[in-house]
């Protein structure tokens, strides 16, 4: 997984601003079409912002931590009922996003 660390993470933060989220969780909760969904939408934004609907609090944390260990992504930000997840593109061709200095990878 990437290790992200503070300034990379404002920055990305400060990248989303503008986005609108990309896939909706909702009553179903985390199925596998939506993991897939969310893997894909990783794969062509790199930065995603995922809206929750109708979850508490300690089930959104829940799955916020299932989806970031299943698809190995770390968790930019969350706020209210919307989290940002971010994955580096592995075709150096097709990256959309330049982090700052300072990514490392962790084994």
């Amino acid at each position: 997984m990437i290790v992200l660390k503070g300034r990379q993470k404002r920055y990305l933060r400060g990248l989303a601003n503008g986005l609108k989220p990309v896939v909706h969780i909702g009553k179903a909760g985390l199925t596998q079409n939506l993991v897939k969904t969310i893997d894909e939408a990783l794969d062509l934004h790199e930065l995603i912002k995922i809206r929750f609907l109708e979850y508490e609090r300690e089930e959104k944390k829940q799955l916020i931590e299932e989806i970031s260990s299943t698809l190995d992504v770390p968790v930019v930000g969350s706020i209210g009922h919307t989290v940002l997840f971010y994955r580096l593109q592995e075709d150096p061709s097709e990256r959309k996003i330049s982090l700052p200095v300072g990514i490392s990878q962790e084994k």
